[in-house]
């Protein structure tokens, strides 16, 4: 009696103590995602070859696609991880597959009612966040390959391995009968591990993936019990559908989990009664038609995680102390900013910019901020469409397609040039742009691979046939000759310019209406101590083109 009462004691101070500590963890980690809220991660580091997977793999409907050529040439990478505020690596790659991808308008609406809702439950904000940390590992990452891996084939030994269970089974009863049937359990065994540790390979592609499907219905019936979350998503039968796997996969990922000395004598027992009766072999495969049977339900699962975290990151960016505001989306071909800034840059100088049934043409001296300013145009149209947020007091604009051609560099390997990479990556954009939908074209100084002449003429031209229809055309040059060519064809003239204050060269980035009127290069070579000799030529020659 006195032994029960011991057990019984022991049980119930294990239980006090595991209870502790849980709450324990529980206040630790709240008050520090509490005290995170609003700031951005710190020194967070992000492996864009699997944060982008579900971007790369998914077969999702939608408006518009950002490119890797419009990502690259406005830094979206960067930008993403200024704006990441997930808890969950499920979460972390559904928000840059949202920031890659440009949704209807209805869609990013609901979005926002969301992080609307969040905003003003930071309680429930926190607490989703508390279960989202559940999926924070770098396991979690591998859950996107049971949604768009490719699937490992049942092999066609796996009738025979079937059979052979049957007959373990049947010796294990003929024993108790005719003991010498109990023989027939070794070549059995032996021939069943071989099968078994030759389907490791397969099994191990799955388990981290696995145990995450594990974690992530968990996390989802914990989300789905908070009745005011709940409201906002009309359809979670997928659950319930995803559950169907949910014992095949505890199985299949249990050994993942063993972590002490007792535990390894616990699976070794388990391991052997597994290999004699291929438990684990056709269980796998079963699993694997489950996962394939309930893909749908499986992504839908990943796609509610993600879009709850995703809502949770924006809000918390919303009540960051940044600069933002609420985009307005129009039918009419305008773009009106009010005191816009590009997120990436500290202390960034904001600008107003605002044209009617026109496009851009912005000039201006080295430096001065050309093309940081388009760039700023087109990553708030991004976050402005995927986000629905802006860094901005206000901004007004169509719902547009986004395109660009900024950064472009010579590939060596394929002995292509400068120019001709320019040619075809401007040829790709005309051929992307050619419908009656909205497109915001962004280009940095067309043609800077060619002569004078003939980038002028070509730049001309091109930039003539963009600007029709529903788009807008944001270009930066130094080629003032395109100012006068171009006014008469539906471009309004911008500039930034500077002044020199004792031998400095002073940028103030404001932009400017009109045509830039001054030039900064040879007053930089001077500002530089070249020879005078240099400066002196290089004056005379330029009184030639004046």
């Amino acid at each position: 009696m006195n032994w029960a009462l011991g057990v019984i004691a022991v049980i119930i101070v294990y239980y006090l103590i595991s209870n502790y500590a849980s709450k324990n963890r529980y206040k630790k980690l709240r008050n520090k995602l509490a005290e995170n809220w609003g700031k951005p991660k710190a020194d967070e580091y992000y492996n864009f070859d699997i944060i982008r997977r579900y971007f790369d793999n998914s077969t999702l409907k939608y408006y518009h696609k950002i490119s890797d050529k419009v990502s690259i040439d406005l830094d979206i990478d960067d930008v993403f991880k200024f704006v990441d505020r997930t808890t969950s690596k499920i979460g972390q790659q559904f928000l840059y597959f949202k920031l890659r991808t440009i949704e209807g308008l209805e869609n990013l609406k609901e979005f926002d009612k969301r992080v609307s809702f969040f905003q003003n439950n930071r309680e429930i904000a926190l607490k989703c966040q508390f279960m989202l940390s559940n999926l924070d590992s770098y396991d979690a990452y591998a859950f996107e390959e049971l949604i768009n891996g490719e699937q490992v084939k049942k092999p066609k030994v796996l009738t025979l391995l079937k059979v052979l269970s049957v007959l373990a089974l049947a010796s294990i009863i003929g024993a108790f009968f005719y003991p010498i049937c109990s023989l027939a359990l070794v070549p059995i065994l032996v021939v069943n591990s071989f099968f078994h540790y030759k389907n490791k390979g397969n099994i191990n592609y799955y388990l981290n993936g696995v145990s995450q499907l594990s974690i992530a219905l968990r996390v989802s019936k914990s989300l789905i019990t908070i009745t005011e979350l709940k409201a906002y998503f009309k359809d979670v039968s997928f659950i319930h559908k995803a559950n169907s796997v949910q014992l095949k996969t505890a199985f299949i990922s249990f050994e993942k989990n063993l972590s002490n000395e007792f535990a390894f004598i616990f699976w070794f027992i388990i391991e052997i009664v597994k290999i004699q009766f291929n438990v684990e072999y056709i269980l796998f495969y079963s699993f694997i038609d489950g996962i394939t049977k309930e893909k749908e339900s499986i992504e839908k699962m990943y796609l509610f995680i993600g879009e709850v975290d995703a809502a949770i990151s924006t809000a918390s960016l919303k009540d960051g102390n940044l600069k933002l505001c609420t985009p307005e989306f129009t039918k009419e071909n305008t773009i009106n900013t009010v005191e816009i800034e590009h997120p990436l840059i500290k202390n960034c100088i904001p600008n107003n910019f605002k044209i009617v049934d026109s496009s851009l043409l912005l000039t201006g001296s080295n430096m001065s901020g050309k093309t940081t300013f388009i760039r700023t145009i087109g990553i708030n149209s991004v976050l402005a469409q995927t986000l629905n947020i802006c860094f901005a007091t206000k901004y007004k604009a169509p719902y547009f397609k986004i395109y660009s051609s900024i950064k472009i560099s010579d590939d060596l390997l394929d002995s292509t040039s400068y120019y001709l990479e320019e040619v075809l990556s401007i040829k790709e954009l005309i051929s992307s742009t050619e419908n009656t939908l909205p497109c915001l074209i962004i280009l940095d100084e067309i043609f800077k691979g060619t002569n004078t002449v003939e980038r002028i003429s070509g730049g001309k031209a091109i930039l003539s046939f963009l600007n029709k229809g529903n788009n807008v055309v944001l270009v930066s040059t130094h080629d003032i000759e395109l100012t006068d060519l171009l006014k008469i064809e539906k471009y309004q003239l911008f500039h930034f310019s500077e002044s020199i204050d004792n031998n400095n060269l002073i940028f103030d980035h404001k932009l400017k209406e009109g045509k830039l009127k001054t030039r900064n290069a040879i007053k930089i070579l001077e500002l530089y101590k070249y020879p005078s000799e240099i400066i002196e030529n290089a004056r005379k020659t330029e009184t030639i083109f004046n």
